[in-house]
């Protein structure tokens, strides 16, 4: 599957619509389930992207009314094959008050602290794709050597360090201090982990990081680092690395991958 190009400024003429819109709600039942939706989504699409490995990776969504309770995937449960009601929440303790499945624990120590230290964003997610942990390992920032990669410029963080898996909730307030305000953190030979104010731009943020890691990967192999200028590189963040492009690059993935998989909205 490949990622549509939606780095565009639309041009309207007269009579003519917006195809991308993004969803107002009646009430917060609503909210929820529209954000839950995306979720599954969400997993669906890190499946078929090939970003599951094992019972590795999670992605989250806090709770529109419950502020610090978090909606995740059951441990172990496929990507592939997560329903909106497979998935589970969770309050502030980690216990799981909706759903028949339990978590990993890794799960509620990593996204809980990023969402407790960034109460701006509603979704975070990672897992453990190929080329983002191989990247992770060096330790260093993806360059902007693309288009792509400029959304991250000046907007993405590593945390230079590997003590294991995380746990402990030390570990994962970790993870949130080298996050900081920025949209995506790299854990040293870990992976990535992204974050958004909606579930749609922290799923499409995880998925370009990840080609943006392997576009560094190819090139570092094939000795044609050639960074774009830092002021172009500004220029171009401010182009394709705002919330907004994070959610309207997702809507065409979402609309795929519902028409192809429909069970995943049950």
């Amino acid at each position: 599957m490949d990622i549509n190009d939606a780095h565009v400024e639309r041009v309207n003429g007269e009579g003519v619509q917006d195809y991308l819109q993004q969803p107002t709600f009646a009430n917060v039942k609503e909210e929820r389930q529209h954000g839950k939706q995306r979720l599954a989504a969400a997993f669906r699409l890190f499946a078929r992207f090939g970003f599951s490995e094992g019972a590795a990776g999670h992605v989250t969504y806090r709770d529109p009314e419950y502020k610090d309770h978090l909606w995740v995937n059951p441990y172990g449960k496929p990507f592939s094959e997560i329903k909106t009601t497979d998935l589970v929440l969770v309050n502030d303790h980690g216990e799981v008050v909706e759903g028949n499945y339990s978590i990993h624990k890794s799960a509620f120590s990593i996204h809980s602290a990023v969402h407790k230290a960034r109460p701006d964003i509603v979704a975070s997610a990672h897992a453990h794709p190929v080329y983002g942990k191989t990247w992770s390992a060096s330790g260093r920032l993806i360059d902007p050597l693309t288009q792509d990669a400029c959304a991250f410029y000046n907007d993405h963080s590593v945390l230079d360090e590997f003590s294991g898996v995380v746990y402990e909730d030390k570990e994962g307030e970790k993870v949130a201090q080298a996050l900081g305000n920025n949209k995506a953190v790299l854990l040293r030979s870990h992976g990535p982990l992204t974050v958004g104010q909606s579930v749609d731009a922290a799923a499409f943020w995880f998925i370009t990081m990840e080609r943006s890691c392997q576009s560094q990967l190819l090139a570092e192999a094939a000795d044609i680092v050639h960074p774009i200028d830092p002021k172009n590189a500004e220029l171009t963040s401010q182009q394709v690395g705002r919330e907004k492009d994070g959610w309207e690059n997702f809507q065409p993935l979402w609309e795929r991958i519902v028409n192809e998989q429909p069970d995943l909205l049950n």
